[in-house]
């Protein structure tokens, strides 16, 4: 008699495996003593989101979050410099792209243009989640644009010099937000995002690629985080 199992194909023995740790994960990651991270920044690439399928990886990002009572998803996605009417014509196309991926989910949505400008692409007064979506707004942009606004009101007197502490600066940072957890996927440098507001945040490097970004992967950063120490620079 032929043994059925060896006309059982590799890829349904390792999907079916990977199911499985997947679920002991989850239960590891529900049953811990430690808390979700409340704020998770994602890092991808623009070529990231010409892969086919990106849109639908977001939207599960998304909702891995919102199962996981992250209450902010911060997405940065960093945009190569080219000339400047290439640059335009890809972040208008990025900028399209990713509205009308988000039109749907249930969470209020800002959009924040390469030159700073915050767009609020949805208000939904029936959701606690807040989503953050940031095209090519660098962090060396965004410390300069507060540099500047600190400067001109030192100039117009309405700040003195020696007013000037951590706590000004960040309310003039156009993201306030500080994430607990940042989430690099297929790359082994951090992009400049978020400079100020990282500088205690728990850094995860994954080597796979954003498109190829599971909930098996989501959950390991979740793990990671849950057993690291958080000292906020102490």
């Amino acid at each position: 008699m032929t043994n059925n199992l060896s006309y059982v194909p590799d890829y349904y023995i390792m999907g079916f495996f990977s199911r499985m740790y997947e679920q002991r994960l989850e239960s590891i990651v529900r049953r811990s003593d430690r808390s979700f991270p409340g704020h998770i920044a994602l890092i991808i690439t623009e070529s990231d989101l010409f892969e086919h399928g990106s849109t639908h990886r977001i939207i599960d990002f998304i909702r891995w979050s919102q199962d996981y009572h992250v209450k902010i998803v911060t997405i940065f996605v960093s945009l190569i410099d080219f000339d400047p009417g290439i640059t335009d014509t890809l972040y208008n196309k990025l900028k399209t792209q990713m509205i009308n991926t988000l039109k749907d989910i249930n969470a209020n949505i800002d959009l924040y243009s390469i030159n700073g400008e915050r767009i609020n692409v949805k208000f939904c007064n029936t959701s606690d989640m807040h989503i953050n979506i940031s095209l090519g707004y660098s962090g060396k942009k965004e410390l300069t644009r507060a540099f500047k606004d600190i400067m001109f009101k030192i100039e117009s007197g309405k700040l003195k010099p020696e007013d000037i502490d951590e706590t000004v600066i960040e309310k003039h940072l156009l993201i306030k937000y500080e994430p607990d957890l940042v989430i690099r996927s297929g790359g082994k440098r951090l992009a400049d995002f978020l400079i100020w507001q990282s500088v205690y945040s728990e850094i995860y490097f994954t080597d796979v690629s954003w498109i190829n970004l599971r909930k098996l992967d989501f959950l390991r950063a979740i793990r990671d985080y849950q057993q690291r120490q958080r000292r906020f620079g102490k």
